[in-house]
């Protein structure tokens, strides 16, 4: 079964919000519905949380260039598009193919972080297949997960009927060739799911061990993972290359650090293709060196040279989201500051010095202060600070006060406000803390409502964790099956997407606690029994223990490149790898601006183009960026506006309702060079999602000191096809009123959008300047300028 939601609901989709979530067509779907082996990989969440998932991208890519497997994705539906489907009696499906996932022969949800388990519950239950897996039967797909969610497997245990334990990279793609193989000589879900259930990494209900995999290739895997590519602004909206898996500090408190151990560095050669390969092929303009620490790469620094002096003038900047305060370095964050402008963060997550040795960090208000002093003097005007309430050992001390404390002494000293972010600490498996309780919320409330009181009067801007979330994420985090039990009456009684402040229903989940509170009191016990004692994570159980007696004793333990820990990692094939730092000579020139003249001549070409089908979903600001990155893909050498955040110098007529169809949009670029027209259409039409095309496009040259029509200033009005298909000729001022006119028989005024067809943006008759007389934009233009 496949759907095609614009066919399927038409304008209906304009009711929901962002529709552009739901209707697929982007720029480089690789998913083959001819394909022996159909799966999926689904993400519990929306589509801009997913599509920003590097797990989501990898699994997507690498899948997808295997013979005989198809890999399409799906995201966790809206409440309004939710209810939608159930109306329409619609199943979720894929948005490459529109296969139903019920349809698939391996359903893979990637849990990033444990409340996506509503989500996992909405994906299935909307595409009708049974919530546990004891319920399933032949007709249904193999349902699997994996990500750092499920480090404990436990609680979802009675509704995914396997789990990959570890990293794709490492055996996941040699047994999902074992079980295309299968279906290729018709073996049915039982075999299948039997295959799955004896690998080694695969943990089922009942299975005394899974061993957690880890990528030995990570070091000089130069894979992008790219495609495809959003035409809607996502979170994270950027360009990805992982410099580094696993981190060397250790910190007590991260599960992500003991999890991915241990540190992996890609060498500087694979880490540039990559880049390369996200600006070409991607058409990034904005790349995120993605590790735990990227700080602690080794030869960051000339790394980032490295970068700048390749993609600096094609307006590419770079970004590193983790830089611990002990290595942070101004200088690297202006050489990543060339293009766009950084911003400062600081995770210090608890103020007191022994507090920070306890969980084995090294932030000192004294640092601080210090960084922020200089970075004040080149020209930064505020900053970051995360704090963490409720860890060990500062829950039950005054650590509210401590952070109040910091920030006004770090304040009055820098003469800077900050934003201060404040969040609960979760126990998390397989880390030093995996046996210690979870502050209650009651305790966290009095301790973030004392934190704003005392801050926000002095224009500190304070956000803070939902104490009732942070609960519900702790039961999963440590619970059992139990836990899953109670995740799943909360979703039948109509909580969703509960990491989210405006869909979770509190009431629901307030009466599940306080009905079973015992339990949340025995999963919150030190001494209760580990639920994830089948999960081995590779590292040495003492290792744990010994860890958590030295943060009693506020003892700091050293970095894995520093000096062996002893944790049990390294040696079972699989050590710690560090980039080799090396001298390059380059062939390319360092950056050298050159000041260009306040009205020098350019190039501009003025085109036209269509938006039909789903592409019609997608509003003006997505547009911008649609054309934006189709630019870089296509390697046109676009200009950029000046300033902290350059900008394409790009034009639109006229704007276009979200859910109008166009065919015949005018639009302009402008260059530094003459541009052939030809090459231009050739190159960017094959850079465009679904739906989007350029029809016709012409250069002209326009001379310094010759006035630079903007094409909103030109502007007449528009040719629109009616409902009965003729043409009607709207001038711009009375655009609203005929809209108004012809929507007036409908009932649903938004869906009536889709019924609309804009067939051209008319310029004025700028040869007459009569106010009654239109010309087509390459008229007005030949006029104005001239041929070229």
């Amino acid at each position: 079964m496949y759907i095609d939601p614009v066919s399927e609901f038409g304008g209906l989709l304009l009711n929901v919000d962002k529709p552009g979530r739901y209707t697929g067509g982007e720029y480089g779907i690789l998913s083959d519905k001819e394909a022996v082996f159909q799966t999926l990989i689904a993400f519990p969440d929306l589509y801009e949380i997913g599509m920003a998932n590097h797990a989501l991208k990898i699994l997507y890519n690498r899948l997808n260039r295997m013979e005989n497997i198809s890999c399409d994705r799906c995201f966790a539906p809206a409440p309004d598009y939710e209810k939608l489907l159930r109306e329409k009696r619609i199943p979720l499906y894929g948005l490459d193919t529109g296969i139903a996932l019920g349809c698939l022969d391996m359903l893979m949800f990637t849990i990033g972080y444990e409340l996506g388990l509503g989500g996992v519950f909405l994906m299935l239950d909307v595409s009708s297949i049974p919530l546990r897996c004891t319920d399933r039967t032949e007709e249904h797909p193999v349902v699997i997960a994996g990500g750092p969610a499920i480090s404990n497997p436990l609680p979802y245990s009675p509704f995914i009927d396997a789990f990959w334990i570890g990293e794709a990279e490492e055996g996941f793609f040699d047994l999902a060739e074992e079980l295309a193989e299968l279906k290729i000589k018709k073996q049915g879900r039982a075999v299948i799911l039997e295959k799955i259930k004896n690998h080694p990494n695969m943990w089922t209900y009942g299975k005394e061990k899974a061993v957690r995999a880890v990528y030995s290739g990570f070091a000089t895997d130069a894979l992008a993972d790219i495609f495809p590519l959003p035409s809607m602004k996502i979170i994270q909206h950027h360009g990805m290359a992982e410099i580094m898996r696993g981190c060397p500090n250790g910190c007590r408190f991260c599960h992500a650090g003991f999890w991915y151990r241990p540190m992996r560095q890609k060498n500087r050669e694979a880490v540039i293709s990559q880049v390369n390969e996200l600006v070409t092929k991607g058409g990034w303009h904005e790349i995120s060196l993605s590790s735990l620490s990227s700080g602690d790469y080794n030869g960051i620094n000339e790394l980032v040279n490295d970068l700048n002096n390749q993609f600096t003038l094609h307006n590419v900047s770079f970004q590193m989201p983790s830089l611990k305060v002990s290595g942070f370095s101004l200088e690297l964050i202006e050489k990543i500051s060339v293009t766009r402008k950084s911003s400062l963060t600081f995770a210090v997550e608890t103020p007191d010095n022994m507090w920070q040795k306890a969980i084995n960090k090294e932030v000192t208000r004294e640092s601080v202060t210090a960084i922020l002093e200089e970075a004040k003097k080149r020209g930064w005007k505020s900053a970051k600070f995360y704090f963490m309430i409720g860890l060990p050992p500062s829950a039950a001390l005054n650590e509210e006060e401590e952070i109040v404390d910091f920030i006004i002494d770090v304040g009055r000293r820098t003469r800077l406000v900050f934003n201060i972010s404040i969040g609960i600490f979760i126990p998390k498996p397989h880390t030093p803390y995996q046996r210690t309780s979870q502050i209650d919320s009651l305790e966290a409330s009095k301790k973030i409502d004392y934190i704003r009181s005392k801050l926000k009067p002095l224009g500190h801007k304070i956000s803070f964790s939902n104490q009732l979330i942070s609960r519900i994420e702790g039961l999963l985090s440590t619970g059992d099956e139990r836990a899953g039990y109670y995740f799943e009456k909360a979703y039948k009684e109509g909580s969703r997407l509960d990491a989210w402040d405006e869909f979770i229903n509190r009431d629901i989940w307030q009466n599940i606690i306080n009905e079973n509170s015992s339990f949340i009191s025995e999963i919150s016990d030190e001494k209760n029994k580990l639920s994830w004692k089948n999960i081995d994570s590779c590292i040495d159980k003492n290792f744990f223990e010994d860890e958590f007696k030295k943060s009693g004793k506020c003892a700091l333990t050293n970095k894995c490149h520093e000096k062996c820990r002893k944790c049990g990692i390294c040696g079972k094939n699989i050590s710690v790898i560090k980039n080799e730092l090396t001298i390059v000579n380059h062939d390319i020139k360092p950056v050298n601006i050159i000041k260009e003249k306040s009205d020098p001549g350019i190039f501009r070409i003025l085109f036209n183009f269509e938006k039909i089908n789903s592409a019609v979903y997608h509003g003006h600001l997505s547009l911008i960026e649609i054309f934006s990155s189709a630019f870089r893909r296509g390697g046109i050498p676009v200009k950029f506006t000046k300033g902290y955040n350059p900008l394409t110098k790009m034009e639109f007529a006229s704007t276009l309702s979200t859910g109008v169809s166009a065919d015949c949009e005018y639009a302009s670029i402008d260059f530094n060079e003459d541009i052939n027209p030809s090459y231009f259409l050739e190159k960017m039409n094959y850079c465009f999602p679904q739906g989007i095309s350029i029809k016709n496009a012409e250069c002209f040259y326009i001379h310094t000191g010759i006035k630079k029509h903007s094409l909103s200033s030109l502007l007449w009005g528009f040719a629109y096809q009616n409902s009965e298909k003729k043409i009607d000729y709207v001038n711009s001022e009375n655009e609203k009123l005929y809209r108004q006119e012809q929507f007036k028989n409908y009932s649903d005024k938004r869906a009536a959008l889709f019924h609309l067809k804009r067939k051209e943006v008319l310029a004025r008759n700028i040869k007459t300047d009569a106010q009654t007389e239109w010309i087509s934009y390459f008229d007005a233009y030949r006029f104005l300028y001239g041929k070229h």
